[in-house]
Order: structure tokens, then sequence, then C-alpha cells
């Protein structure tokens, strides 16, 4: 039976700098993803890098001379615990959030959240598994977006 907690099994890595918020959020939601196949992590690292840096692990892993904005390697030993390392390039979530008018902030969460998905079994090599990968994507930022807002809201005790 997967675990229920894998918010400590998800680690965020910085080879190029990037802000993310509400790690915390992000860490419960990758969990949630995950249980909806049955899955808990056992270690997800998050690592975030460069173009060229991804470019060069896209030719060598892969065999593609092109960027892309993340690539998952699942290396996980069973079908119930997940292990992987997610390469997120920076550069082209910066990029991807001018082109398509969005918050970094808002890109950064939706790339973690379909390396999360990948993870999961979704695909999206053709049209109709991409529409169903995006309206995953939408569906887990809604529920980041309302939990993140909500801590926002709530008011902090102050230590004396």
């Amino acid at each position: 039976m997967p675990r229920q907690r894998p918010e400590k099994e998800i680690q965020f890595h910085y080879l190029s700098p990037i802000r993310i918020n509400a790690k915390q959020i992000i860490r419960e939601t990758v969990g949630r993803i995950l249980r909806r196949d049955h899955k808990s992590a056992r270690l997800i690292n998050y690592v975030f890098c460069s173009d060229k840096y991804l470019l060069a692990m896209n030719r060598k892993h892969l065999g593609h001379a092109f960027l892309t904005d993340i690539i998952t390697f699942d290396l996980s030993d069973s079908s119930d615990e997940v292990k992987a390392d997610i390469y997120i390039s920076a550069d082209r979530v910066r990029e991807n959030a001018r082109i398509f008018g969005r918050p970094i902030s808002e890109e950064i969460v939706r790339v973690i959240f379909h390396g999360a998905l990948h993870l999961a079994g979704f695909r999206d090599k053709s049209r109709k598994e991409q529409n169903e990968m995006r309206l995953m994507e939408e569906k887990y930022l809604k529920q980041y977006k309302e939990k993140s807002s909500l801590r926002d809201t709530i008011p902090r005790l102050r230590s004396k």
C-alpha cells in the first residue's frame, strides 16, 4: 500500500535560479496527483536548470536536438512507489510564461504538475493525450491556487 505522506520525498534543486512559491502546497498536490494512480513518492527530485543544460540532456538521453521545458526520468523500482528525476528549464518556463501571457509563478507550477502527471501515467504524444494533459494541469493548478490563496489569508501567530 502506498505511503500517505509524500511531502518530504519531493525535493527542489537549483542549477538555475527561479523562485517557487508555496512549496508545501506543491508537494501536497504532487502527492495527490500520484495517489490518483495509487502511487506515492519514494523520492522525486525537481531540478531547475538552463536551456543549454536541458538541451544537452535531451540530446544525450533521448536523441532529441530541440529545446524543451521538461524531461521526466521515471527511475521507479516498483509500480506503487515513484522514484524520479525531473529536469525543468527555467529559461523555457520564463519564455513560455511570456509567450502565453501567464505569470512565471503559474507557469512553473504548471510544469511541475506536468511532470507529476507523466509519473501518474499521463502521456502527451497525440492531440487527444495533450488535451487530456492540459485539462489535468488546469485542474491541479486551480486546486493549488485555491490552497495557496487561502494560506495567504490565514493570520499567522507570532511567537514572543
